[in-house]
């Protein structure tokens, strides 16, 4: 009994002493001190709360408001990390300057905020502008070597010594044997002025000129004067070498003057035609050097000089002509053969224009923003302008008015200034006066990337002309349109999705519904529209998007498309016309 009061007792001690203990260590660790300074725990000489300790040696005021350069909706009263990228927070106050004596229009940055943005700039310089121009063609006949074998008299056929089409002849070669009453009487003429000549001699000219005229050759006439006899029969003969491709005529025909015997082409020299669109015109001249491809010849590479630039727009196909001669000795290149070029041109006019890099312009809608960084500024300082783009030069554009040579202009980070100013106020890309505007995060491009590869696929299905793999992709579509979160957006983003969401889903259920490769396209060019002002507007997560036209789609009204892919792989006609059409705007995200 004496050994278990002990024990109890032992063990008392001992709890006591544990809890005397622990509230000593507690009272150390976290009683303040008198004169509120650790220096253990903060800088020496800080003396704001341990709040500011953890959010760190910054000085930046109370009340400030903490945002992302990226996503300006986000606001928060205490640093921290952006919930939809990841970036750290900036104050407001390193993004507006603020300072009462800038233009209004201007947004300054600090050193540090403009580092954190990535801001890029370039100093603008003039150059000339070369862009890479894809063609289209077909390997023609050279139409000035082109010979049409007319009847110079009437008559008829006796003999064909060319019995079919495809047939090499020689020039001079015989083609033809025929039997001409006129031209015997004729020759009968010919022989009586030849006896009186001394007396006649106008007749006898006369006679001989009308041989001459059915193309009876000197000696031909002289023969028959020496003869004394008239030729009943006469030889057909070609003008030209080359392949017979057209013959009119059997033995035993008939014919009157004029009428059509042969046609005969020379293919030693051939044309390769070439379909332009508008938009490559101005980057086509004469004598532009272009390198092209046989398709059915593979690993042969030709090159030629543009000749001639056709100066009409076909009114259906809204195509120019561009031909390049090229010498065929070994007859290897055929009339209709597909071919595939490439020119490297400059703008027509080889002058000197004002570049700008791609990366550099804001695109909204129809105009085109940059931003300028102004001169004579203590610190980063940029100035929304909107300026008129020309043609685009691979991934350059000519800029015809709004910027000058030497001005300096953001080329990487203009969108994180754009979102700047917006958030201050300012002019910026979709709203010159301010004002909410339909801003994209991060997580609805991610669902809207994956709606745009399920396009992708349901594109591919129509380039291989299948109604039922559309069908079926078009259904896929539907679903990722239905599973996108419309609440990440903001209200007036909210309400634009809402409207191309209804015109897509419209286009989507036909397709599904159809399984006619017709009807499917129709409704494939509707369906485009609308997702084409999605992803202008909202934006993908990454990659490049080429949005393409064909003109001669859906019976020459013409329809588009977006590919992922700069090749042309035409949904509107598959294999029939696997490559026609051209991509007329790029994005890049």
């Amino acid at each position: 009994m004496k050994k278990y009061i002990s024990k109890i007792k032992t063990k008392t001690i001992w709890g006591s002493l544990f809890l005397a203990a622990g509230i000593f260590l507690g009272w150390v660790l976290f009683h303040p001190s008198t004169n509120g300074n650790h220096s253990g725990d903060r800088p020496e000489g800080f003396s704001g709360s341990p709040e500011q300790v953890v959010a760190g040696t910054h000085d930046h005021p109370e009340g400030t408001t903490w945002t992302c350069s990226m996503h300006p909706q986000i606001r928060r009263e205490e640093p921290g990390q952006c919930p939809i990228c990841g970036m750290d927070l900036i104050p407001v106050s390193d993004l507006d300057t603020g300072a009462p004596d800038v233009d209004p229009e201007e947004l300054g940055m600090t050193e540090s905020a403009a580092k954190l943005a990535e801001v890029q700039t370039l100093r603008i310089e003039r150059g000339k502008p070369v862009r890479e121009i894809l063609l289209q063609g077909k390997v023609k006949a050279d139409e000035r070597r082109i010979s049409v074998l007319t009847a110079r008299f009437g008559g008829r056929i006796e003999k064909l010594y060319v019995s079919f089409t495809g047939e090499q002849v020689q020039q001079g070669e015989r083609l033809a044997l025929m039997y001409s009453p006129e031209l015997v009487t004729a020759q009968r003429e010919l022989i009586e002025a030849a006896r009186g000549r001394d007396e006649q001699p106008g007749l006898y000219r006369a006679a001989r000129s009308r041989l001459e005229l059915w193309d009876l050759t000197g000696a031909q006439i002289d023969a028959i004067i020496e003869k004394g006899e008239p030729e009943l029969y006469f030889d057909v003969r070609s003008p030209i070498g080359g392949t017979v491709t057209k013959k009119h005529v059997s033995p035993g025909d008939y014919v009157n003057e004029g009428s059509a015997l042969f046609e005969v082409i020379d293919l030693t020299r051939v044309w390769i035609m070439f379909d332009a669109y508008e938009s490559n015109l101005p980057w086509i001249s004469k004598g532009d050097m272009v390198s092209y491809q046989v398709q059915s010849i593979p690993g042969l590479t030709f090159t030629g000089r543009v000749a001639y630039i056709d100066p009409f727009i076909h009114p259906e196909t809204r195509v120019a002509g561009i031909r390049v001669e090229q010498d065929n000795p070994r007859l290897i290149l055929k009339p209709d053969m597909f071919v595939r070029g490439k020119a490297e041109s400059q703008i027509a006019g080889n002058s000197e224009k004002i570049l700008i890099p791609s990366s550099s312009i804001l695109w909204t809608g129809k105009r085109a923003v940059v931003y300028v960084r102004v001169p004579g500024r203590d610190r980063p300082t940029f100035r929304y302008r909107e300026i008129t783009l020309g043609p685009a030069a691979g991934d350059q554009y000519v800029v015809e008015s709004g910027l000058q040579e030497g001005e300096e202009i953001v080329v990487n980070g203009a969108f994180r200034i754009d979102a700047a100013a917006q958030l201050a106020g300012k002019p910026s890309m979709m709203n010159r006066e301010g004002g909410e505007v339909a801003v994209a995060v991060e997580a609805f491009k991610k669902q809207l990337q994956e709606i745009f590869q399920t396009y992708i696929s349901m594109k591919n299905a129509f380039v291989g002309s299948d109604p039922h793999k559309a069908a079926a992709f078009g259904q896929d579509v539907q679903a990722a349109l239905k599973a996108a979160d419309m609440d990440l957006l903001n209200p007036g983003a909210h309400i634009e999705w809402m409207q191309l969401l209804e015109k897509m889903n419209g286009s989507l259920e036909n397709i599904s519904d159809r399984h006619d490769i017709e009807i499917q396209r129709k409704e494939f060019a509707k369906l485009n529209q609308a997702l084409y002002e999605a992803v202008k507007t909202f934006g993908l997560q990454e990659g490049t998007v080429y949005y393409q036209f064909c003109p001669m789609a859906l019976d020459n009204k013409g329809a588009y498309w977006l590919s992922t892919s700069e090749e042309i792989r035409n949904p509107y006609f598959g294999d029939a016309m696997l490559h026609c059409g051209e991509t007329v705007e790029t994005f890049e995200f």
